[in-house]
């Protein structure tokens, strides 16, 4: 497998994902091989940082000391343009269906990706 992209896990402002060029297979959590097919050395690429809310949870309540501050905050699942589903953060308006794209924010001293309604 070639070199990774960077991206937000590596404090970089973008969301990578993988694509197979066996069976076309797009997988969002990097692997050594295609999930679908096992064939090996998946293509990386940027994605567009476009989407849509599949589901979205106010967390009202802090998980840890240094989340304390960022209550409350929004958890979603996003189906994003390329194909694979992603967990991130988002503005706490977001509906099922809106229409989203990416920003990067800090978030309990990382780098997160963070979905606001598209214009």
């Amino acid at each position: 497998m070639s070199e990774r992209i960077a991206d937000w896990t590596k404090g970089e402002p973008a969301i990578t994902y993988q694509t197979c060029a066996a069976c076309g297979h797009v997988q969002y959590f990097h692997r050594a091989f295609c999930a679908a097919c096992g064939a090996a050395a998946p293509r990386e690429a940027r994605a567009s940082g476009k989407g849509k809310v599949y589901a979205t949870s106010l967390v009202c309540r802090a998980a840890t000391p240094e989340t304390r501050a960022h209550v409350p905050y929004n958890i979603l699942l996003i189906d994003c343009a390329e194909g694979f589903r992603m967990m991130a953060h988002g503005d706490n308006d977001l509906a099922i269906g809106d229409a989203v794209k990416v920003s990067f924010k800090p978030f309990a001293g990382k780098l997160v990706p963070f979905f606001t309604k598209e214009a």
